[in-house]
């Protein structure tokens, strides 16, 4: 079964981190995002995806020189200009020349979804598009699904808006970023036009009748946002995942034995000295941290001199805390 993943955006909310590496490239648990993803993918019967690119090909290429990752193997569909997601789809499909059916993934969930489960449920349904549903306390900033003549989590779409306002939503029920689709799909996007798949294409085969949904309560985080990215490498770490998990330091990093780590995970290559303390925080791969320094709730790819304190701060690979000095709920270099 093909695979369209969607990693063609510019990383814009995980920023200063994606200022060098794109966003589906940063680590979750020592493993870039994006490998965890095909691996789920795997799980389910996937065996070809087509990454939807646009923004910084180079490095997904590099990171797979010969076109696999693990048993599945890769393509590549670079877009020539920004299609949205509908678009991206369309695009991807064709470059692909996709024409059975397929799996769609976004390349910023993070989840423990049997997606073979959701194909079984999927062609079981006849439907045109089976979408997988996930139930939150606040769906308004979300793309809302009302489910109707549902069985077991699984029923017809009656209704989807997207990002319906507070108070209105038709359910607590969300997409998920996960579909199955059939090629008929393909035909209500235009080709090489930006086409929303949420806002046209969706109404759309609703309006058919022709769209399922399938609520479960897995796993599921979207990492595209920095506390939920630091969430989901946490989560790995604390074992909160169904197939996935990671060691606390990589082997490649360097903490002295007189650093104190409390619920911290530490990249290849990052360097912590002696005396600090770092508390639920993400030490991505090549930081560094001085001696003495106080680390709390926050992402780390640059430096943080001696004796300074980052509270819930983000760090980028350019950004430099100075011996001694305080950040708090702040960004480093600014946005």
């Amino acid at each position: 079964m093909q695979a369209v993943v969607l990693v063609g955006g510019f990383g814009t909310r995980l920023y200063p981190l994606t200022h060098q590496v794109p966003k589906p490239m940063l680590p979750i648990g020592h493993v870039p995002m994006i490998e965890r993803l095909i691996q789920r993918l795997a799980r389910g019967g996937v065996t070809h995806v087509v990454l939807a690119l646009g923004f910084k090909p180079e490095p997904f290429i590099e990171a797979f020189p010969d076109g696999r990752c693990g048993e599945v193997e890769l393509s590549y569909a670079v877009e020539p200009e920004p299609l949205d997601t509908g678009g991206a789809i369309r695009f991807a499909a064709d470059a692909a020349g996709i024409e059975t059916t397929f799996v769609v993934a976004n390349g910023d969930v993070m989840t423990d979804l049997d997606v073979g489960a959701l194909v079984d449920v999927h062609r079981s349904a006849g439907a045109a598009a089976t979408i997988h549903l996930i139930g939150v306390a606040d769906p308004s900033a979300f793309g809302v699904v009302d489910l109707v003549d549902a069985e077991r989590g699984v029923g017809r779409i009656s209704k989807f808006v997207e990002k319906p306002p507070p108070g209105t939503e038709p359910s607590n029920l969300i997409n998920a970023g996960t579909y199955v689709f059939e090629p008929e799909v393909l035909e209500l996007i235009p080709g090489g036009q930006r086409v929303s798949i949420e806002r046209d294409t969706f109404p759309r085969l609703v309006q058919g009748g022709s769209m399922c949904g399938m609520a479960t309560d897995d796993y599921w985080i979207d990492a595209g946002v920095p506390d939920l990215y630091r969430a989901a490498n946490l989560d790995v770490l604390g074992g909160r995942w169904r197939h996935d998990s990671c060691d606390a330091v990589d082997p490649g990093a360097f903490v002295d034995p007189g650093a104190t780590l409390m619920n911290t995970l530490v990249g290849a290559g990052a360097v912590i000295e002696a005396g600090t303390t770092v508390v639920d925080t993400v030490v991505l791969p090549g930081a560094f941290i001085g001696a003495r320094a106080q680390v709390e709730s926050s992402l780390v790819m640059g430096r943080i001199e001696a004796d300074a304190t980052v509270i819930e701060g983000i760090i980028g690979a350019d950004g430099v805390v100075s011996a001694g000095d305080h950040v708090a709920f702040d960004t480093v270099p600014a946005v």
